[in-house]
């Protein structure tokens, strides 16, 4: 496990942090995103899917609970679960399944922890205190390849 601390001084770099995270992913990635209402995990979701040419085709999954996206042949999956009991409800949507078949973001994923694979890149959301447009993204990685992942984030 490593971290990485980033400042986002905006939504525009919040979109653009998420367009290089996007360039660095592959399908089977999963990417955790935690904090608070409108702290910016669904404006780093649509950052990725603008890399992919998707940025008209973005809605919040919450009530679907997952909005599935296509662009050649890449999947993404971008799951709400805030409105899920625990990872028991997960399972029950067959949510698991999807890990593999594409990259999968999740929002509020910390209410399946247990469901989530061995291997991900967690990002968690924090305000500042001081001014309400300053983001603080902290970036956890678990396991080899999102060791390395976070490598490269921290060089560009």
């Amino acid at each position: 496990m490593n971290k990485l601390t980033i400042i986002s001084h905006n939504e525009t770099e919040t979109l653009n942090f998420g367009k290089k995270l996007a360039s660095l992913l592959k399908k089977g990635d999963t990417i955790v995103l935690t904090g608070d209402l409108g702290s910016g995990k669904t404006k780093l979701t649509e950052g990725i899917l603008t890399y992919y040419g998707l940025e008209d085709e973005i809605s919040s999954p919450t009530f679907t609970i997952v909005n599935s996206y296509e662009k050649d042949d890449i999947k993404i999956f971008h799951f709400d679960v805030y409105r899920l009991e625990d990872s028991s409800e997960f399972y029950a949507i067959g949510g698991d399944e999807y890990f593999e078949n594409g990259i999968c973001i999740i929002e509020w994923g910390e209410i399946i922890q247990d469901a989530l694979p061995k291997e991900y890149i967690h990002i968690q959301f924090e305000k500042d205190d001081k001014n309400d447009d300053i983001r603080k993204l902290h970036i956890i990685s678990y396991g080899e390849r999102f060791d390395t992942l976070l490598q490269k984030l921290s060089e560009i």
